[in-house]
Formats: C-alpha cells, structure tokens, sequence
C-alpha cells in the first residue's frame, strides 16, 4: 500500500474507518465479494462513492484493507519466551467468535480469489505475506534461543500450514475453526515437526 494511500486515509477517525471496515466485511458475508459493490458499501458506511475510490482506489484494495483492519495480531504483542508460548499465545489471540467471522469472510472472497488476479495480489501483499512473515519472525526467535534447529525443514512448512489451517477450514468442514482447533494442530503436527 502506498505511503500516500496511508497517509490520504489517515484523515479518517479510527471509529469512521472502522465503521467502513465493519460495513464491508458486513456485505462480504452477506453478498460475497461478486456482488459486493462500491455503492452498497458507500451506503451502509454512509461514505461517499467518490471518497471510496479516491481513497482505495477500487473494490480489490477496499476489501483487502477492511480484512487487514480485522487481523488478529501483530508480532511485536507476542514474546512469552519460548516458541511453544509464543506459538499458544498466536492462537490465542482470536476468540472463537472472530475465527468464525474470519471463516465467513474468507468463504465471501473465495471464488473471487481464483477468478480475480488483483484481488489475490492485494490479498496476498496486504493480509497474507505480513502473516507469513510475523509466523517466520516467531520461528527464528525460536531458532535463536535454540529451541529448533536451524536447519530443520519444518521452519519453512510450518508458516503456510499455520496460516492455511483457518483459510482451508471452511472449505472442507461445516464448522469453523476454534482456538481449541488451532491448538489441537499444533500439538498433532507443528510441535513435533519442530521437535519442541
């Protein structure tokens, strides 16, 4: 996202930007992300279609920043000490509720994904690259207090594992995805692939 972009959108109050952010994700559920549209949007947040395009640019860069708006956590929260703790406490920091809205969400832009090349670029920039890396940044802390093995080739599965276990849940189960879920896999299979 551009500086200027950033900088443009800052003239909003945070309660104003997450009232659009909460009217989009709103609509995402209600309608999908096809038929989610500017002037839906621009009507329930009670902006302007012009604000909307002059600010975002377009649908793509709205949504992908309204589902960054709703990201659970960000590194620099979490250092308990020890990767296991840190692993616990990334999992920890969405309560069931927001996990299912998370899935809801998701389950709106699915098809649109495959079908819209600029959507899952901004996506990918915008939501999924910054939580690969922050999972990457928990691994190397764990790999500098020496509780993996540098070379250990689960380092690089765990990070898309972890973040697709929430994206892949809705898709292949009627039931979203718990905090006690989350757990459940990381004990099963992120742990002991990393050998903690």
């Amino acid at each position: 996202m551009s500086e200027q972009s950033t900088a443009r959108r800052s003239r909003f109050t945070p309660l104003r930007a997450a009232q659009l952010y909460d009217a989009v994700l709103d609509l995402l559920q209600e309608v999908g992300y096809e038929a989610l549209s500017m002037e839906a949007v621009a009507t329930r947040a009670r902006f302007s279609k012009a604000t909307l395009y002059r600010d975002w640019g377009g649908k793509p860069q709205l949504v992908a920043s309204a589902m960054q708006y709703r990201r659970p956590v960000q590194i620099d929260t979490i250092d308990t000490g020890s990767l296991r703790g840190d692993l616990y406490a990334l999992a920890g920091h969405s309560d069931n509720k927001e996990l299912a809205q998370s899935a809801a969400v998701q389950l709106g832009v699915g098809h649109a994904i495959y079908t819209n090349p600029e959507l899952r670029r901004t996506l990918r920039e915008v939501m999924l690259d910054p939580i690969l890396d922050d999972i990457h940044a928990i691994l190397r802390r764990g790999v500098d207090r020496g509780e993996v093995a540098p070379d250990n080739p689960a380092l690089d599965l765990v990070p898309p594992m972890l973040a697709s276990l929430v994206i892949a849940r809705p898709l292949i189960s009627e039931t979203p995805m718990t905090q006690g879920d989350v757990r459940g896999h990381m004990e099963a299979l992120v742990f002991p692939a990393l050998g903690i």
